[in-house]
């Protein structure tokens, strides 16, 4: 059975309250497929078990919460959760230094990107908090507005693909493709303003 059928089967049992439990799991890095999560949610929604609507707000909410328990537990301990096992396993030495030079580079726009990046999203949620130069308030607002993006294409696609499940995950993998796409697309944009801000830093120095 896959994975989008294990979850179907439980959303249907439990309701709401199963979908954000599961995505609070993928917020802790659990390697549960955050979009296969909401597109379940969408889908018991389009046959009847649920409201469209109100799943959106219940998947925002688990994405949210999620992620900011994750960055909490950054900023609240520091160095000392990597002590964690689980966390240390998440967050190795190599990836933290990885991240941070991700920081430097592009600033709290690495939030924004993080959301559509699974392998590495818990990883520079954690060490964002850990730096302690990103508020919880710049933080939230960062992947809140990824969130926004990510979270509704999921859970209405599911809606609208529940009684065609071929074509669905036909949608989703062509979905994920499009999520990368404009993620690179970002990346390339942040990259060229950074760089021409350091050019022109650069040049007026000289001056």
């Amino acid at each position: 059975m896959d994975i989008l059928q294990l979850l179907l089967d439980f959303f249907t049992s439990y309701g709401y309250l199963a979908v954000f439990f599961v995505l609070l799991l993928c917020g802790f890095g659990v390697p549960i497929p955050e979009d296969i999560t909401l597109v379940a949610g969408g889908v018991i929604s389009g046959l009847g078990y649920a409201n469209v609507h109100v799943m959106f707000a219940v998947g925002m909410a688990g994405v949210l919460v999620g992620d900011a328990v994750v960055f909490s537990a950054g900023h609240v301990f520091g160095p000392k959760v990597l002590r964690f096992r689980p966390i240390g396993r998440i967050l190795t030495p190599q990836r933290f230094h990885a991240v941070q030079e991700k920081f430097d580079k592009y600033g709290s726009w690495v939030l924004f990107i993080a959301r559509f990046l699974p392998g590495l999203r818990s990883p520079i949620f954690i060490t964002a908090g850990m730096s302690g130069k990103v508020s919880y308030l710049r933080f939230l607002m960062m992947d809140g507005l990824a969130a926004l993006i990510s979270v509704p294409v999921w859970v209405y696609l599911g809606n609208f693909g529940a009684s065609n499940r071929e074509w669905l995950l036909m949608m989703v993998h062509r979905g994920q493709a499009g999520l990368l796409l404009v993620v690179g697309l970002l990346l390339l944009t942040v990259g060229v303003v950074f760089w021409r801000k350091k050019k022109l830093a650069a040049a007026a120095h000289r001056k």
